[in-house]
């Protein structure tokens, strides 16, 4: 499938600072002309962002790792027919805070489904829309979570309420998945002061657009 416009995604695991970077990039782009959509997973438009909030409700701690697995990748199909594609179809760049990287590092390693088996569940949702670039804001858990402690505007979720060994494993299955994607997935140090990193990725972001 070729698609008219650009699909990027920016992954890692909780208090990479994901969302301050993609919004200093869509400025950046936006001010040189480009055409923007800045989106997340789960979310992005009303019913993903239904399933959103029964995916993360803190209250929800009896969840299955498969129903969520389900969940995320049911969100991931709305979103993109709803916005992704027709942003594309528009020839506009796309950036979306996290796509299947997530649910391959999340669910896949850390809650021990396997990365191929969901996998498998997300490309039944997304067929073969794959992001031209993504993104892996590589950090280490006990600062991520820091970070997040620290920030008293951000949303806090079930996923962050998880013990270390668990956001550990999340980081080792991005890096996993770093080696197996290695043509699509590039890493940025996501520990550098935040103008380092933007450079960083926006440089690479540039790379792809030219």
């Amino acid at each position: 499938m070729i698609d008219k416009g650009v699909f990027i995604s920016i992954e890692g695991p909780e208090g990479a600072g994901k969302t301050t970077i993609i919004q200093m990039i869509a400025a950046h782009l936006t001010q040189q002309g480009k055409e923007i959509v800045q989106t997340r997973e789960p979310g992005g438009i009303d019913i993903a962002e239904q399933i959103r909030s029964v995916i993360l409700a803190k209250e929800n701690t009896a969840m299955d790792p498969r129903t969520e697995a389900l969940l995320y990748a049911a969100a991931r199909r709305q979103h993109l027919i709803e916005r992704v594609k027709p942003a594309l179809d528009q020839g506009k760049v796309v950036l979306c805070d996290r796509f299947i990287d997530s649910s391959l590092a999340y669910q896949g390693y850390a809650r021990g489904l396997g990365i191929d088996e969901v996998y498998s569940i997300n490309k039944f949702a997304i067929e073969d829309m794959m992001p031209r670039l993504t993104l892996y804001f590589d950090i280490d858990p006990e600062l991520g979570l820091q970070r997040i402690n620290q920030h008293q505007g951000r949303e806090v979720n079930r996923l962050d309420l998880e013990t270390i060994d668990f956001h550990r494993k999340v980081r080792e299955g991005y890096h996993e998945l770093t080696r197996r994607f290695a043509e699509r997935i590039h890493t940025i140090d996501a520990s550098k002061p935040v103008e380092s990193v933007f450079d960083d990725a926006l440089t690479k972001i540039i790379e792809i657009l030219q």
